[in-house]
């Protein structure tokens, strides 16, 4: 008996089109977890096309609960560094040819219209908004529309709803003639 491994998924990712317009990020990763180990092969395989041979990645660590020293992608290893300065909505990957590469980085437990939102938005050519900048915006956005859809279940779970219409006007209510309108 031979125990096949399912090919590694590639990475959710979107890179600005190349262009002279230099942005504040090259674009946006949305991984499927939030281990390193696991999702900087794939992105680094993505990436070198464009970016040559990754050598080095910069996280903040309070979005990743464990971060290795380094970690083998295909043909090398990748050094991976934790700066609490760095913003942490942001990851940093350095090559030897291109220099530097700033991502955005979508939590993997985004819902897809708002990541989609999120990587279309770092796409952009020449953007001045900021990783943070990015993410504050969308749960600015987003929240309201997800709070208003929850609400609004949670009113029609727990048996509240519109009352329906009258078939027939109040007895006793006064009914005041409009210009034009016959009366009835």
């Amino acid at each position: 008996m031979t125990a096949t491994l399912a090919p590694p998924l590639s990475a959710r990712l979107s890179l600005t089109p190349k262009t002279t317009l230099a942005g504040l990020l090259d674009g946006a990763w949305w991984p499927r977890s939030r281990d390193l180990t696991a999702e900087l092969p794939p992105l680094v395989d993505a990436l070198e096309g464009r970016f040559g041979r990754i050598t080095r990645v910069m996280v903040n660590p309070t979005r990743w609960p464990v971060i290795p020293h380094k970690v083998p992608v295909t043909g090398h290893t990748v050094h991976v560094g934790w700066f609490t300065e760095q913003d942490p909505d942001k990851m940093i990957l350095l090559s030897y040819t291109v220099g530097r590469c700033d991502l955005l980085v979508i939590p993997p437990e985004t819902e897809p219209a708002a990541a989609a939102r999120l990587m279309a938005a770092a796409a952009i050519p020449g953007s001045v908004l900021t990783a943070g900048v990015l993410m504050s915006d969308e749960a600015a956005t987003g929240r309201p529309i997800r709070d208003a859809r929850s609400s609004e279940d949670a009113w029609e779970t727990d048996g509240g709803s519109a009352p329906p219409p009258l078939r027939h006007p109040v007895v006793g209510a006064r009914m005041i003639p409009m210009p034009g309108n016959p009366r009835r």
